[in-house]
C-alpha cells in the first residue's frame, strides 16, 4: 500500500513539473509584449514602455518612418553617481583636515609667555566710569562722540521733516474742504 501512495504522489509531482515546464516554454515562445515583460502606458506624445525585468523605461513615438523607442535617462543612476562623488569629496576633505590639524600641532607655539588664561575683553557698550578730577570730587560726564552726534542729528532731521509733512497734509485737507 505504501508503494502505491508514494508512486501516486510521484506521478502527481511529475505531472505538475511537466505542466510548469510546458507553460514556461509556451511563454518563452511568445513575443515579449504578450508574456508580460513590457507594460505600456499612453502619453500625450506616444507610449511609455516599462521593461518589467530590467526596470528600464523608454518613450515610444510614431514618427513618419514608423514607431521608435528611446531610453529615458535613469535619474536614480545620476543621483547615485552624484552621492558617490560627494562622499568622495567628504572623505578627501576629512583627510585634508586631519593632515592640517597634524601640521598645526607639530608647529612650535609662536606666542611666548603664559597663554592659558584668556585676556579680559573690554565691553565697548558698557558705559565708562565717571572720571574724578584732580584733587576734587568732580564728576566729569564724557561728551558724545562724532558718530553719536551724527546719529542724533539724522534722527532729529527725519522727525522734523515728518512733522512738516504732517502739517502740510493738514493744511491741504483744510483748504480742500473750504
Amino acid at each position: 500500500m505504501r508503494t502505491a501512495r508514494s508512486s501516486s504522489k510521484f506521478l502527481k509531482s511529475a505531472v505538475l513539473v511537466a505542466c510548469l515546464a510546458g507553460a514556461e516554454a509556451a511563454f518563452a515562445g511568445m513575443p515579449d509584449a504578450e508574456n508580460g515583460r513590457y507594460t505600456l502606458s499612453t502619453t500625450a506624445d506616444g507610449v511609455l514602455r516599462l521593461d518589467t525585468r530590467t526596470g528600464a523605461v523608454s518613450t515610444c513615438n510614431n514618427s513618419g518612418a514608423g514607431w521608435a523607442c528611446y531610453a529615458v535617462p535613469d535619474e536614480r543612476a545620476v543621483m547615485d553617481a552624484e552621492i558617490g562623488r560627494l562622499q568622495a569629496d567628504i572623505m578627501r576633505m576629512q583627510a585634508e583636515n586631519e593632515r592640517l590639524k597634524a601640521d598645526l600641532a607639530s608647529r612650535e607655539p609662536t606666542v611666548s609667555g603664559k597663554i592659558e588664561e584668556p585676556l579680559p575683553k573690554a565691553d565697548s557698550l558698557k558705559p565708562s566710569e565717571p572720571k574724578i578730577a584732580e584733587g576734587e570730587r568732580k564728576i566729569e560726564i564724557p561728551l558724545p562722540s562724532d558718530r553719536d552726534m551724527d546719529r542724533m542729528m539724522s534722527f532729529l532731521e527725519r522727525a522734523w521733516r515728518r512733522l512738516i509733512e504732517m502739517a502740510n497734509r493738514v493744511q491741504r485737507d483744510i483748504n480742500g474742504k473750504i
